[in-house]
């Protein structure tokens, strides 16, 4: 099991392997994050649009291991960009876990999911609305780190040069084909840490030979590859799964890549999609019904 930590700008230690609980169904959330907790897994990543806080909370709390122990990260919806909105969504996921604290809580996008690909508008305003919910929380106790997803750098600018409280990771699609390369190291050279979601390309990184080849080099699988180029990036990983015999795999990476194949693998040809999954805005894609009038839509 790979058990370092990361340290973020506040001090704050999270464990820089995670389990990613997107499209993990709220009823069979509990079980997955118990049994990830038994392998070895002590941060786990959910969201308000995943619509299994619920389960994920219930996990953690019958788990079998101190709550300190355990780090939770949710997120405030891609919706919310208004002060009130998002103050009351931090609450409402306190709530739903069943929690005293949440350990980490970051805006999901800049943009509403229904403007991501359609939209020049990067919300500006909002973010900064969103971000005093947040950080108010953080003041509170409510909340022990705070930090956004999917920013580019304009967006990291806005925050960064309008708060007190800085953002202090930033979650993104990250993995072998895909390398945000000048992003991560503009976060990173400010103390914000960064995050991958998606590390195996959504299942895609396993179609692809070049990936296959390295793996075979070093006698590892492909997810167990792309998951260790991630932290290697010094990223807190997110990989997802349901399937307690992958995330065994998933956390067996204590292997290392060498300084030439890292380059190698930053500059592998550009993934051209995501196959069935290229219609989910984070891989590229635009959601029905986008109309100009957020709110209005139908998906």
């Amino acid at each position: 099991m790979y058990e370092k930590n990361v340290t973020l700008s506040n001090g704050v230690e999270v464990p820089q392997l995670a389990l990613s609980t997107w499209l993990i169904d709220d009823d069979k959330a509990a079980e997955a994050v118990r049994e990830a907790v038994e392998i070895g897994y002590r941060h786990f990543d959910t969201a308000q649009a995943y619509a299994n806080e619920r389960g994920v909370g219930e996990g953690m709390r019958t788990a079998g291991v101190p709550r300190e122990e355990l780090f939770v990260t949710t997120k405030v919806a891609a919706e919310h960009k208004d002060y009130e909105s998002a103050a009351r969504s931090i609450d409402e996921s306190l709530g739903a876990m069943g929690l005293d604290y949440l350990d980490m809580m970051i805006i999901h996008s800049p943009q509403p999911w229904l403007e991501v690909n359609q939209s020049d508008d990067r919300y500006y305003e909002g973010n900064l609305e969103a971000w005093r919910a947040l950080t108010d929380a953080y003041k509170a106790g409510k909340i022990r780190a705070i930090g956004v997803s999917n920013f580019l750098q304009g967006d990291i600018d806005n925050i960064w040069d309008n708060t007190e409280v800085k953002p202090m990771v930033n979650q993104v699609l990250c993995h072998i084909s895909n390398t945000p390369l000048d992003l991560i190291e503009y976060c990173q050279a400010k103390g914000i840490v960064m995050e991958a979601y998606s590390p195996v390309a959504h299942g895609e990184a396993l179609k692809n030979p070049t990936i296959a080849q390295m793996a075979e080099k070093y006698g590892v699988t492909v997810p167990q590859l792309c998951i260790r180029y991630d932290l290697q990036l010094g990223m807190i990983t997110l990989p997802k799964t349901a399937n307690p015999e992958h995330m065994r795999s998933n956390a067996d990476v204590d292997f290392q890549i060498s300084a030439e194949d890292m380059e190698t693998l930053k500059h592998v040809e550009k993934i051209k999609d995501y196959g069935d999954s290229s219609f989910f805005p984070v891989y590229g894609g635009k959601l029905k019904g986008y109309s100009g009038k957020p709110g209005t839509e139908e998906v």
